[in-house]
C-alpha cells in the first residue's frame, strides 16, 4: 500500500491533517498501520468504527461468533439485518461502508495460545476487546512475546478500565514496563466474575471504553501524547468519574 495520500483521502482526513500534532505525516502513518482487534463485540465495535474512520490502513478482526438480537444493544457495528451473520463478515461490511479505503482482514476462529503468536506477529498493534480472562492472558502473552503494543480494556455493569501494555520496552526511568500479569497475576476463580449475559452491561459504556481504546491506538500509531503505559484508567459511569491508578513491574 502506497503511503501517499490521494486527493480524496486529503479531504476525508482534513480535520486530522490540520492538527499540527498529526498532520500529513501522522495520517500517512495511520494509512500504513496494521491493527488487530480481538473481538467484534461491545468493545471491538466502536474500536473498529473509529479506526476505520481515522484511516488505519489495515484492520484485522478476529471473532468466531455470529450476530444475535441481544448483541445489538451495544455492538453498534452490527445491525438488525446482519442477525445470524458471522460477526467478522458483518464487521467487514460495516468497515467498507465507513471507509472504502480500508483493507479488512477477517479471522473467523477462536484465539488460542497455539495460534495467537503467528496472528499477532502480522500486525503492528493489538486492541483487545475480548470478554473473558482466558483470552486476555493469551493475547497479552502473545503480544509480549512478539513485541507488539497491546491496548487492553474491560467493562463491568457500569464501569470500565483501559491500559496500554509494552512490557518489552523500558520506561522513562530505565526500568521494564509492566505486563498484564503484573496487573493481574492470575485469573479470578471460575464463577467469581459474572459474564455480561449474567450481570448485564449498559450499552453506551462499551462505547465510552472502546472509543478510549481507539484513541490510545491512534496515539501509538502517530506517536502523539502519552499512552496509558503503567497506568490503568478507570471509569465509573454512574458517578461520571475517571480515575487513574499507576502500576509497575513486579
Amino acid at each position: 500500500m502506497t503511503t501517499a495520500l490521494t486527493a480524496d483521502e486529503i479531504e476525508r482526513y482534513a480535520r486530522h491533517i490540520v492538527l499540527p500534532e498529526v498532520g500529513g505525516a501522522g495520517q500517512q502513518k495511520l494509512k500504513q498501520a496494521r491493527v488487530l482487534v480481538i473481538g467484534a463485540g461491545g468493545l471491538g465495535a466502536p474500536v473498529l468504527e473509529y479506526l476505520a474512520a481515522a484511516g488505519v490502513g489495515t484492520l484485522g478482526v478476529i471473532d468466531d461468533d455470529t450476530v444475535s438480537l441481544s448483541n445489538l444493544q451495544r455492538q453498534v457495528i452490527h445491525g438488525t439485518d446482519t442477525i445470524g451473520m458471522l460477526k467478522t463478515q458483518s464487521a467487514e461490511a460495516a468497515i467498507g461502508r465507513i471507509n472504502p479505503n480500508i483493507s479488512a482482514e477477517t479471522h473467523t476462529f477462536r484465539l488460542t495460545a497455539e495460534n495467537a503468536p503467528a496472528l499477532v506477529a502480522k500486525y503492528d498493534i493489538v486492541v483487545d476487546g475480548s470478554d473473558n480472562f482466558e483470552t486476555r492472558y493469551v493475547v497479552a502473552d502473545a503480544c509480549a512475546a512478539e513485541g507488539k503494543p497491546l491496548v487492553h480494556a474491560a467493562v463491568g455493569r457500569f464501569d470500565g478500565s483501559v491500559t496500554v501494555l509494552k512490557p518489552f520496552e523500558n520506561g522513562s526511568d530505565g526500568k521494564p514496563n509492566p505486563s498484564y500479569r503484573d496487573l493481574f497475576p492470575e485469573a479470578p476463580p471460575p464463577g467469581l466474575v459474572p459474564s455480561c449475559a449474567e450481570a448485564g452491561v449498559l450499552g453506551a459504556l462499551t462505547g465510552v471504553i472502546g472509543t478510549l481504546q481507539a484513541m490510545e491506538a491512534i496515539k501509538l500509531v502517530t506517536g502523539i501524547g502519552e499512552p496509558l503505559i503503567g497506568r490503568l484508567l478507570l471509569y465509573d459511569a454512574l458517578a461520571a468519574r475517571f480515575e487513574t491508578i499507576r502500576y509497575k513491574r513486579r
